[in-house]
């Protein structure tokens, strides 16, 4: 089971990769459970201040495994489900940032979606499927896409379940940059280098839990939590550290999150 999800920790960023290549990194409940569990062991590790995820091979997720979903199907599935959601990586107070090296359909969509950042290569495929397996879009992605890029390219991409490439991504706006295949992982990774570098992890996971869990909120009801929030965030140890190291013209020496 550890061999479904690779880890490697360096320079605090944590670079976890799908390990199915054989089968596009498809989805299956141990390799959920697994990526589940790092991602709650990273935002423990004070070590680990920014997370790439990524797949190996020709695949970043190619959605869920066909094997389970005949299972599914002919009422043969009898494997404990995992009671964490699809959407957990929202709850991970720590920056996520995917790297799409290739085939991302179905539940994959949904795993690179739910990250904070996305990075692409170019020639990525992408699809829905949903409406082309006779199922609905899953997971909270009909949720997701509108506030992402719209209800028109939404619809567009649900209804029709048409592949498109990683530049058709990056031209949708799903996604914030289109790199060449040969240079996304390491992209990826620099600019997650920056973020444990340069931001302050407390900062991180305060914003982070602004942007998930304000979508539905008026303006009003967000610009007050803001307040409340930048009060807290005055009395932190992040915030004077932020301003001397600006004032004194060195990197900021944030204390770790974890």
């Amino acid at each position: 089971m550890s061999d479904l999800v690779l880890s490697s920790l360096d320079e605090g960023v944590l670079t976890l990769t799908f390990n199915r290549p054989d089968r596009l990194n498809a989805w299956i409940g141990a390799m959920g459970r697994r990526y589940f569990d790092l991602l709650e062991e990273s935002e423990r590790d004070p070590g680990v201040r920014a997370i790439v995820v990524t797949g190996a091979g020709k695949g970043f997720c190619a959605g869920a495994d066909f094997q389970t979903l005949t299972a599914l199907q002919d009422g043969s599935y009898d494997e404990e489900p995992d009671k964490r959601p699809n959407t957990h990586p929202t709850t991970i107070r720590k920056p996520i940032i995917a790297a799409v090296n290739g085939a991302c359909a179905g539940l994959g969509m949904v795993h690179a979606l739910v990250c904070d950042v996305v990075f692409t290569s170019a020639d990525a495929k992408w699809t829905t499927a949903f409406a082309r397996r006779g199922l609905i879009a899953e997971y909270g992605l009909a949720w997701i896409l509108p506030k992402l890029i719209g209800q028109a390219k939404s619809m567009d991409i649900l209804l029709s379940g048409r592949t498109f490439t990683g530049a058709e991504a990056g031209e949708l706006g799903l996604v914030n940059r289109v790199v060449p295949g040969e240079r996304l992982l390491e992209e990826a990774v620099a600019y997650a280098r920056e973020l444990a570098a340069h931001s302050s992890p407390a900062s991180m996971a305060v914003i982070k839990r602004q942007v998930w869990g304000g979508w539905q909120e008026s303006l009003d009801v967000s610009a007050a939590e803001a307040v409340r929030l930048m009060m807290q965030a005055f009395g932190r140890p992040d915030f004077a550290e932020g301003v001397a190291s600006f004032l004194e013209r060195r990197p900021p020496a944030f204390p770790p999150f974890g």
